[in-house]
């Protein structure tokens, strides 16, 4: 049986919670392979449901789906919801459609959605019919995945500009079930036009009698449909909002979109740059199969490998000046990873600005120029320090040797520097994710570019 949770609260646990690690993991296979249900039951009264998704991506995968099945709906539709797409999918394929049914009933239509988006076409078709919000969720699978539409949950509070803050109020009350976390209260026109907004505060706050359009917000920030979510995170963290409406080309409100979906696609997005910089072309999950994550590796491997060969037929063209000076050899380590590095630190600085939106694309002769500027800063004292080791150790003919790597070593930085810095806004200006400036073509791109310089120096001054 898992042990107990501790009596007083650990510095990163709340109180009374348990707490899942391996030796939980253990106890719970062992329960749930002996069909110990009430005694799983009641363990799991004592973890949200971001720990029993924790759970159940650690267990193997019959207990898994064996636990889920044992779930009250409720509790299922909120477990689900914080699982990994791929791992969620398999989990759900062969829950009876009764059981689905009132997993989905439970869920709020945003993460309804995702569900439904995540499972088979035709699985997914023969259970839209049998749901309480078929029509909201039909609505909302025919939006983009990753827009303002498709993020977007379609219960919200609305109330309309006539009514006292009495009849407002009633109004909380009555969709109280229906939504779950009450930030604002939308006015609308009786044909769904928002109008203004009334936050928590208002509602509470403000007389009976008063009228709702003498209160009301007229001046608020709001998303149309088919807008990026990416952008809606920008919007909510520019404008430190914990909820925005979604609204149609007409102004019409479609639903609202919440900070706990935010911070889910901030994190996504995150994830997804850091994936794309590693040089990964898909979503890559840890529940993935080896031929998902293979195929998603092995593009950028192909293409490193090809670079590799190019960098290759570089040195062995230049073959003259290496037997001229065998000892040019040793720099070419120093020159890749001097490239590969300034490009990754400026391409970082540009990613990372054009991310956020405090960069824009016309941005991009300033933000070279500067770049340009503190590569030449870091060049020189790069390669102050490169000529000053190789005088000190005597390598080759040091004065030519210096001459070489000096202006090797300030020609790489400029370039590359303007490399990683340039190419991510000429991406952006073709709509392609500005994070790809980072993986390993641009870094192999470098490599190539500065063996050919260092090469070509080496040839004037040594041939």
């Amino acid at each position: 049986m898992p042990s107990a949770a501790p009596d007083t609260p650990t510095e990163d646990r709340p109180a009374g919670l348990l707490e899942v690690d391996a030796g939980v993991v253990d106890d719970f296979t062992a329960l749930l392979s002996h069909g110990q249900r009430g005694m799983v039951l009641n363990l799991i009264a004592d973890l949200y449901p971001a720990d029993i998704a924790l759970l159940l991506r650690h267990l193997p995968f019959d207990e898994a789906r064996r636990l889920l099945r044992w779930l009250p709906p409720e509790t299922a539709g909120d477990t689900v919801a914080e699982l990994e797409d791929t791992f969620r999918a398999s989990l759900l394929e062969d829950l009876p459609q009764h059981s689905l049914t009132q997993l989905l009933d439970a869920l709020d239509t945003d993460d309804a959605a995702d569900v439904l988006a995540d499972l088979p076409e035709e699985m997914a078709l023969d259970l839209l019919p049998t749901l309480e919000d078929t029509e909201d969720l039909t609505e909302l699978l025919d939006y983009g995945e990753e827009t303002a539409g498709g993020l977007m949950a379609r219960e919200f509070v609305a109330i309309r500009p006539g009514w006292t803050f009495a009849e407002a109020t009633e109004q909380v009350r009555r969709s109280s079930e229906e939504v779950d976390e009450l930030y604002t209260a939308y006015v609308t026109e009786s044909d769904g036009t928002l109008v203004g907004v009334l936050s928590l505060k208002q509602l509470l706050l403000s007389p009976a009698d008063v009228l709702v359009r003498d209160v009301m917000e007229t001046d608020f920030i709001s998303v149309t449909t088919g807008v990026d979510q990416e952008e809606v995170g920008r919007i909510v963290q520019r404008y430190d909002l914990v909820s925005v409406p979604v609204l149609d080309e007409h102004g019409r409100l479609m639903g609202r979109i919440t900070i706990d979906d935010v911070v889910d696609v901030i994190r996504d997005e995150a994830e997804e740059d850091i994936q794309i910089m590693s040089g990964l072309t898909g979503d890559e999950g840890t529940s993935d199969t080896i031929f998902r994550i293979s195929r998603g590796r092995l593009p950028w491997l192909i293409v490193g490998l090809i670079g590799s060969g190019l960098s290759g037929s570089v040195i062995t063209t230049f073959e003259g000046a290496l037997q001229q000076a065998v000892v040019l050899a040793t720099f070419i380590p120093i020159v890749t990873a001097m490239g590969g590095n300034a490009a990754v630190q400026s391409a970082a600085i540009a990613v990372q600005g054009l991310s956020s939106g405090e960069l824009w694309v016309d941005d991009i002769f300033r933000r070279v120029g500067k770049e340009v500027a503190v590569a030449m800063v870091n060049g020189a004292v790069v390669a102050a320090l490169l000529c000053t080791a190789v005088a000190v150790f005597d390598l080759g003919d040091p004065s030519l040797l210096v001459a070489t790597l000096g202006l090797t070593m300030l020609t790489i930085s400029v370039m590359a520097t303007t490399n990683g810095a340039l190419i991510p806004f000429i991406l952006t200006r073709f709509g392609i994710d500005p994070a790809s400036a980072m993986g390993p073509f641009v870094t192999t791109l470098n490599d190539i570019l500065g063996l050919t310089v260092y090469f070509l120096i080496a040839s004037y001054i040594y041939l």
